[in-house]
This record gives C-alpha cells, structure tokens and sequence, in this order.
C-alpha cells in the first residue's frame, strides 16, 4: 500500500501530520536528523496504537537523505505522500548571519525539500498520482527573520516550479504556511494544522490548492 513520510518529525507539526495520516491506515514513516527526536516521535504515535518507521537522516545529506527515502519505500511501499516539515527557525538581522549561515539555513529550508521531491516525484509521476506538501511560513516579510523569510519565500517558489514539472501527470505539490509558532490549545494547534496537509493529499485534482495559509493570513 503506498504511505506517507514526513521529513522534519518533530514533537509539533511533523508528529501531528505523521499521526493524521497513520490514522487513515497508511504506512507512514518519519525522519528526523537526531535519533532522539524521531525515537520520540514514533514512540508516541505508537503509543496512540499507530505503526511508523523511525529513520535519521539530515536533511542537507543529499545521500544520506535519498537512502533514507529508499529504506521506507522498500520496507513500506510506494510513497505516495511526501510533507517536508524540516527547517531552521531563528531570527537574524541584516548582517547578524554570515555568508556560511545564510547557506547552512538554505540548505535545510528549500535545498532538502528539492533533494526529497525529485527523488520520490518521478515515481509518483510514473503512476500517476502523489503529493509533495512542503511546511511554509512567513506569509509577510519580517526583517527579524532574514535567513528564514529567505527561505520560505523560495519554498513558495519551488512549489510552483515542481507542479510546472510534475502537476501535469498527477502530482499534487503544495504548501502549508503557518504564520505563528505552533503549541497545542492555540489558533496553531497543531493537530489542527495537520489537517490541511491530509486535505490537500486528499483532493480532488479539479480542486487542488497549491497554498494553504493557516488562519487564513493574506500572503505578501
């Protein structure tokens, strides 16, 4: 049956979206670059009486990455949900991050989620269907946040630049926006957040949304 991976599994969004679609009875698999993070993600799906493959990689390993991306299609099937969570949040002003900074947050923002999306997209394109849902943010500029506005208006781009690629033979690629920090019993509750990403693989391709800004905040 194909599943679902998340990159990015964290104990906020990456679980929530993890657990929404083992809900449905998908094989669902998380990735996370330290072992503790994942280990701790998969244990409280399991716990909740869910099954999920727990793997490290870093999201910046072009080949650690795509030979984690290998592992779950070989012991879970076909992946046929792609959501790219992973990034690095931190605020910095103009010249508070030097040039090496800058590429190190790029790298983990956009640059994994484009290494995961050609590696699996080709085979979701070959059968016709799939999605690749990408974490956005930063729905207006915020000169706090340059390393991070940076890199989620290139998510915004890259989304657009995969469906030109891969929307045509049935991939679904698009992006969640979140433009606050996300915790339990808030307007970004996370399961609540979840439930976009389950929606958006879920629909109709007359209907497909290529952004969805929680909230309902205006992009720009």
């Amino acid at each position: 049956m194909p599943g679902a991976v998340v990159i990015g599994a964290g104990p906020g969004i990456g679980l929530a979206v993890a657990d929404r679609f083992a809900r449905e009875g998908l094989p669902v698999a998380v990735i996370a670059r330290r072992e503790s993070t994942v280990r701790a993600v998969a244990g409280e799906i399991e716990r909740r009486g869910r099954k999920v493959l727990a793997l490290t990689a870093d999201s910046t390993d072009e080949v650690g990455l795509k030979a984690a991306l290998d592992t779950v299609a070989a012991e879970s099937g076909p992946i046929d949900a792609l959501v790219y969570n992973a990034a690095w949040i931190r605020s910095d002003g103009p010249g508070e991050l030097d040039a090496r900074g800058q590429l190190d947050a790029y790298a983990v923002n956009v640059v994994g989620a484009l290494t995961a999306a050609v590696h699996v997209a080709p085979g979701m394109a070959e059968r016709g269907r799939g999605s690749v849902l990408v974490t956005g943010g930063m729905p207006r500029i915020d000169p706090r946040y340059i390393s991070l506005g940076l890199g989620k208006f290139g998510v915004r781009t890259l989304v657009a630049l995969l469906d030109a690629n891969f929307g045509a033979a049935g991939v679904h690629v698009a992006s969640v926006t979140v433009p606050g920090a996300v915790a339990p019993g808030t307007a970004y509750d996370p399961d609540d957040i979840a439930e976009h990403y389950w929606r958006l693989h879920t629909q109709a391709r007359g209907e497909w949304e290529h952004e969805v800004v929680h909230g309902g905040a205006p992009v720009g």
